[in-house]
């Protein structure tokens, strides 16, 4: 009887060898006549121990990374097909603190399997959310994605519920739903996971949205920079046409519902819903006055419901055991999980799907470890590029979307970058400042001025030039365009600018002691 070795597949993985350790171990089990089952499944999410491998045995599926060709004539030597110990041993998977303290609810699956294998998927409780959809009706089906509190996870935190609904009942012989899934935001990556390691599950979810609101066609609006993403999904949809979840005939019910991949071309800015319909529509990628909402007259025109990766993969977890269920995790408006995402200057760095509520101190101490430098953690830029400067004074905040936004910051997608105190949040401030400046489209002038006159002022402070009159005229210019900008790229760009000066003015202190001296 075959034994069952998995190997990783996701990019992540990929970019630390998972490809050329899959190999060797292949090469090794032939060499030595081993039955081996090689699966490559998605990343669990442990980055810091890719390449990770594991091993089916009675007592549960073992780990053991991070694994390099060089490893594996030793693995097998320690008898790590029948979950020997070996210098490299995690355990049994489901016992690694960092997975067995998350609450996976989105990313449940990803690792189990084959990405594209649609018998796994089906028997980790896969399409029960689309059965149950299509026996209701397209209003009840809305009325459980409100109960649920679902919001969005790309940033603005919108009810999703509230969206669907105004879908729901827009007129229109023609609705879409569209997924952004142009994950460009620095420190993230739980799209592209999710995509790579459990694409059926978006599959679903939109199909679902399809069903609930009466859309017929759906796209996914996937950034270029995921070539990965896009062979996986391109094929789990052909896979689920071919299985009668898409096409004219969803799961028996006789709805249709059809399903694309659309590449986007590298603009920042087409991350924002209505820059990414012009993008679709085949125009150049800039933000669209509102009114009228996309709900209302989106995708050429026509009621569209437009979410992110992460909200649309909730929404089959939902469907399949209720409202009340997924209601149940979270804390005051912010209801459900989140895939947190840690990155930068941290030991541990990883994907983490916990419920709203925890702190930060928890996320990087309790999993990430600390610093990978074992210096203190001074601040964590938490939301993408336009997120704030968290200080250390503020990691005890919970995680919700109202208690962040008090302090004016964000959680966003969840990203999150880390420095140690070595870091210059002067340098920091103009950096932020000069990437909207970069990624603006030009369409309303407080972000395309703004931004490039708020880079020129950063650098006179840096300079040490007129220190207190430039910093008033940056709180003068950031006033303007988090007031005046049409989108929140223009309009949040000052958020990382201003948690810079609020929070760490020693920094610019220290400009101002060069320049005295």
């Amino acid at each position: 009887m075959s034994i069952t070795v998995y190997v990783p597949c996701d990019s992540s993985a990929l970019s630390l060898g998972a490809g050329k350790t899959a190999a060797a171990i292949a090469a090794e089990a032939a060499r030595r006549g081993a039955d081996i089952r090689l699966v490559r499944n998605g990343s669990r999410g442990l980055f810091w121990l890719e390449p990770m491998v594991e091993v089916e045995t009675p007592a549960g599926r073992v780990a053991y990374g991070p694994v390099q060709p060089k490893d594996v004539a030793s693995l097998f030597e320690a008898g790590f097909l029948t979950g020997g110990v070996h210098a490299l041993s995690l355990g049994i998977t489901a016992e690694i603190a960092y997975l067995k303290n998350q609450e996976r609810l989105t990313a449940a699956r990803v690792g189990l399997g084959d990405p594209l294998c649609i018998e796994t998927y089906a028997a980790h409780g896969g399409w029960q959310g689309l059965k149950n959809a299509i026996g209701m009706s397209g209003a009840d089906v809305v009325k459980e994605v409100t109960e649920s509190g679902l919001r969005g996870r790309g940033g603005a935190a919108f009810p999703t519920g509230i969206k669907w609904n105004t879908v729901l009942n827009t007129p229109g012989a023609q609705k879409y739903v569209v997924c952004n899934a142009d994950e460009g935001d620095s420190g993230t990556f739980s799209d592209r996971m999710l995509m790579e390691g459990d694409p059926y599950t978006l599959v679903e979810g939109m199909t679902i949205a399809g069903v609930a609101v009466g859309a017929t066609q759906g796209y996914i609006y996937l950034r270029s920079e995921y070539p990965h993403a896009f062979k996986t999904l391109q094929e789990a949809i052909r896979r689920a046409r071919e299985a009668g979840y898409l096409g004219t005939n969803v799961a028996g019910s006789g709805k249709t519902f059809e399903l694309e991949v659309r590449l986007g071309a590298g603009a920042y800015i087409c991350g924002e819903e209505t820059s990414l319909l012009e993008s679709l529509e085949g125009k150049r990628g800039i933000v669209r006055f509102k009114p009228p909402l996309p709900a209302i007259e989106g995708l050429f025109g026509k009621p569209t419901v437009i979410n992110n990766v992460i909200s649309l993969c909730s929404v089959p977890i939902i469907l399949a055991k209720g409202g009340k269920y997924y209601q149940d995790f979270g804390m005051g408006r912010s209801r459900g999980t989140l895939p947190f995402q840690l990155t930068g200057n941290i030991k541990h760095g990883g994907l983490i799907e916990k419920a709203f509520g925890l702190t930060l101190n928890q996320l990087l101490y309790d999993y990430g470890g600390g610093s990978a430098t074992g210096r203190p953690i001074r601040a964590v830029q938490v939301g993408g590029p336009l997120g704030a400067y968290v200080p250390e004074s503020q990691f005890d905040i919970p995680l919700d979307y109202e208690a962040y936004s008090k302090v004016n910051a964000m959680i966003g997608h969840g990203g999150m970058v880390v420095f140690d105190d070595t870091v210059d949040m002067a340098a920091q401030a103009r950096y932020a400042m000069e990437f909207c400046a970069i990624e603006s489209c030009g369409k309303c002038t407080p972000c395309r001025i703004g931004s490039t006159r708020g880079t020129e002022v950063m650098d006179k402070i840096i300079e040490g030039i007129d220190l207190e009159a430039n910093i008033a005229l940056m709180r003068s210019l950031c006033d303007t365009m988090l007031n005046g900008s049409l989108c929140a790229l223009g309009g949040m760009a000052p958020y990382p600018v201003l948690s810079a000066l609020n929070h760490f003015p020693e920094d610019f202190a220290k400009v101002r002691e060069a320049a005295a001296a």
